[in-house]
């Protein structure tokens, strides 16, 4: 039995035993290197194989209380970058507030110099580019700035990934869809500037979730009309209700199940929502966790005879 809490102890029960794993003031609820803690004097190296502490990486190690998010991951691998290293990417979308963005157990993103002696190692992707100081965000660890990490997540992951990033960006209101218009606007020798406009084009700060948003570009790469984003449904009683994706022309939308069971009280209120959506005549159908593996080509030959039989000539 584990009693633990903000305060400097972790308290254990064994056998009817009660022991203490002491977690010095200085180390407890930050990310260190072990090396360092252990010639300060803080900790021996017997007790930093202890549960108290986790091990990120070699010679670095965080309370284990914290959270095991890709901030964690990010803190730690801060600690052996070098002083011109910027976190980017993924990584840095999750820093200004995109939790989807990356895990726990995801590589953490960095820029460094062209000129660079650091050539990383595991749990890292380093890239080599230059970028302007501008775009370079003073914080702990430093990160690019939020319009910087849009094009940076633009150019290096797939559309998908990237476009959920920039979508939750602009939901989060640190950029503006004027800011990517001026970004997607670069010189086309500009590397990247194309693949750039693409995902920017594709954007919507409308979208309320990775997965729909995902599931918004897998859908229009697949050649199906754009859905809007929270689509308005009017019916009954003047109410109205916002479908995760929908072609209003054609009255056709598409929710995404998020995973994990319903309760019977939330199961009572999605059917009644389902119900009103077809009384005010529209096909509503639905994407799981599971149908956006193998069987996705299935959820978009059905979205196709949907949009169909409502006079889409797709």
């Amino acid at each position: 039995m584990v009693r633990g809490g903000p305060g400097p102890h972790r308290w254990t029960t064994i056998e009817g035993m009660r022991t203490t794993t002491p977690r010095p003031d200085p180390l407890a609820w930050t990310v260190f290197r072990g090396t360092q803690a252990i010639e300060d004097g803080l900790i021996t190296a017997k007790a930093l194989r202890s549960q108290a502490w986790l091990r990120l990486r070699y010679d670095v190690y965080a309370d284990a209380r914290l959270e095991q998010d890709h901030r964690l991951v990010c803190q730690a691998a801060a600690l052996s970058l070098p002083a011109d290293a910027v976190i980017a990417g993924r990584s840095a979308a999750m820093l200004h507030g995109v939790d989807h963005a990356a895990t726990f157990h995801d590589p953490v993103h960095v820029i460094v110099p062209p000129d660079s002696t650091f050539f990383g190692r595991a749990g890292l992707v380093v890239h080599r580019v230059v970028v302007d100081p501008r775009y370079i965000q003073a914080s702990t660890p430093p990160r690019t700035t939020a319009l910087r990490t849009a094009w940076d997540a633009a150019i290096w992951h797939d559309q998908p990934a990237a476009v959920s990033i920039v979508d939750s960006l602009l939901r989060l209101g640190v950029i503006g869809e004027h800011d990517l218009s001026a970004l997607a606007a670069a010189p086309p020798s500009r590397r990247g500037a194309r693949r750039a406009a693409e995902v920017f084009g594709l954007a919507d700060g409308r979208s309320q979730s990775g997965p729909e948003s995902q599931l918004r570009v897998r859908l229009v790469l697949g050649g199906l009309p754009r859905p809007v984003p929270q689509c308005p449904v009017s019916v009954a009683a003047g109410r109205v209700l916002h479908v995760d994706l929908g072609w209003e022309q054609y009255r056709v939308a598409i929710e995404y199940d998020r995973p994990g069971p319903a309760g019977p009280e939330q199961s009572h209120l999605d059917r009644r929502r389902l119900n009103q959506l077809q009384v005010a005549g529209w096909i509503v159908l639905h994407a799981t966790s599971a149908r956006m593996g193998r069987a996705f080509p299935g959820l978009m030959s059905e979205l196709r005879e949907a949009l169909r039989c409502r006079g889409w000539p797709g």
